[in-house]
């Protein structure tokens, strides 16, 4: 796609995230492909909320997001070594506490 009267550079990509609720986080919801913020967010909103399911929407350009490689999981996210107390696993609860 690209704009009417202008170069054929395809329109940036950008990634789309819906707040549900107040309260809520925002998720993920997608990508789209648009000219600028302005007209990313109006098509998120047409495209992602057509029932009214959002309370909020957040549109950033794809190529300003910073990811970890999924094929890089096992090293990038195991403990390091001898931190094995950061895991809840390791831990009781106290009897008598109710609220965990």
């Amino acid at each position: 796609m690209s704009t009417p009267g202008t170069s054929n550079e395809p329109w940036p990509l950008w990634e789309v995230f819906v707040r549900a609720n107040r309260g809520l986080s925002h998720v993920h919801v997608g990508s789209l492909h648009a000219p600028d913020a302005e007209m990313a967010l109006r098509n998120a909103r047409d495209l992602y909320t057509r029932r009214n399911e959002g309370q909020s929407i957040w549109v950033v350009p794809a190529d300003a997001v910073t990811t970890s490689d999924p094929d890089a999981k096992g090293a990038f996210f195991e403990s390091p070594a001898g931190k094995n107390y950061r895991h809840a696993v390791y831990y009781t609860a106290s009897e008598g506490v109710k609220h965990l």
